[in-house]
């Protein structure tokens, strides 16, 4: 695997765990559930006006646009991520937040990417092989170590409500990743309004007061940033990457949080840091470096998303075309049977007689 392919599963955790402290600088003048609703509001509002100003943008007959649409089958799966990843996941950590300490709540976080791993690898067969799996383990023990206050960790019925919201966003990833073909800013966008929407609604009825417009205004911008663009890269990397290694990518958002803090609040990181880098820094080697190789066949398929004419993408078109632009449009895969380097994309969802 090229650093290329984990590039946008990278940058999703940069963008991501930049807003822990960024959100951090606010959640005094904003109650924690409310904050939650606009940070999501900011990535569904700043993500839709991207997406109308791409439509204004688009020539009439251009190809190569994504469809401003979800298959009507895969609502289901959108529907299912939203109602976990964004509703029931912020409102299960805010309750958790109340009963348990903030080194508990760290701690248990890290639990996301080995459940999203673990649902990937046992209810959607997705394959993966000891230096994947070693990778994870690895990135989650640097997690670890990065949230860990000695003598602070202890558990309470609130870890339970945390251990709730992780499952709940482990559920989230692996049903997005079944949406990941589609326009990854619209999946995203709709996932940001609804789930902001939903989030804002719940805090308001609680007695939460809207913040000053100054603060409104730097929320909604941190969540289209942190949220938004975050999330539009994290689908784009389940397209390519698959749901367990995006997720062990995005684990190491809580490192980029700790040095982006780090240069907002100066100060001298101790050992556990420096441990804790070196061993998330070698998890994603582990993944880079994987080479997973074997004959497999392509049963039939018809999806639609940005593509060129590869060796997956052999196809007679309805509409004019220059041959070497990408570009958008419903296409059927037929069977093709061939070996190549590969990993869980949107084109090899096969399964495996053995770990490879």
């Amino acid at each position: 695997m090229s650093i290329r392919s984990a590039t946008p599963a990278l940058v999703a955790a940069l963008l991501f765990g930049a807003s822990t402290p960024l959100a951090k600088l606010l959640v005094g003048d904003v109650a924690p559930l409310l904050l939650a609703g606009l940070l999501y509001l900011g990535s569904g509002l700043g993500l839709s006006l991207l997406l109308v100003l791409r439509r204004l943008r688009r020539e009439k007959g251009d190809h190569a646009c994504e469809a401003m649409r979800i298959p009507r089958a895969e609502l289901p799966w959108l529907l299912g991520a939203i109602l976990f990843g964004g509703v029931l996941g912020p409102a299960l950590l805010m309750l958790g937040l109340t009963q348990t300490s903030g080194a508990s709540a760290s701690l248990l976080l890290n639990v996301e990417g080995v459940l999203t791993a673990v649902i990937a690898w046992w209810v959607f067969k997705e394959n993966s092989d000891r230096s994947i799996v070693l990778g994870m383990v690895v990135i989650v023990l640097g997690g670890i170590l990065l949230s860990w206050e000695p003598g602070g960790a202890t558990f309470s019925p609130g870890a339970l409500l945390i251990f709730g919201a992780c499952l709940c966003w482990a559920i989230d990833n692996n049903l997005t990743r079944k949406v990941s073909t589609n326009d990854a800013m619209l999946v995203a966008g709709l996932k940001g309004l609804l789930a902001g929407v939903s989030n804002t609604a719940m805090a308001l009825a609680s007695g939460a007061a809207l913040p000053s417009m100054t603060t409104l205004g730097a929320s909604l911008v941190v969540g289209f940033f942190g949220y938004g663009l975050s999330l539009t890269l994290f689908v784009l990397a389940l397209r390519t990457l698959g749901t367990a290694r995006t997720g062990a990518y995005f684990s190491v958002a809580p490192l980029f949080g700790v040095l982006i803090s780090l240069a907002l609040w100066p100060e001298v990181p101790g050992p556990l840091f420096w441990l804790a880098a070196a061993l998330m820094a070698v998890g994603v080697w582990l993944h880079v470096r994987e080479r997973h190789e074997h004959e497999h066949t392509h049963e039939p398929l018809e999806h639609s998303h940005r593509h060129r004419h590869d060796a997956h993408h052999q196809h007679e078109h309805a509409f004019a075309w220059s041959a070497t632009e990408s570009h958008t449009h419903p296409h059927r895969h037929e069977v093709l049977t061939h070996k190549h380097p590969h990993y869980p994309d949107i084109h090899h969802r096969h399964l495996h007689a053995h770990p490879h």
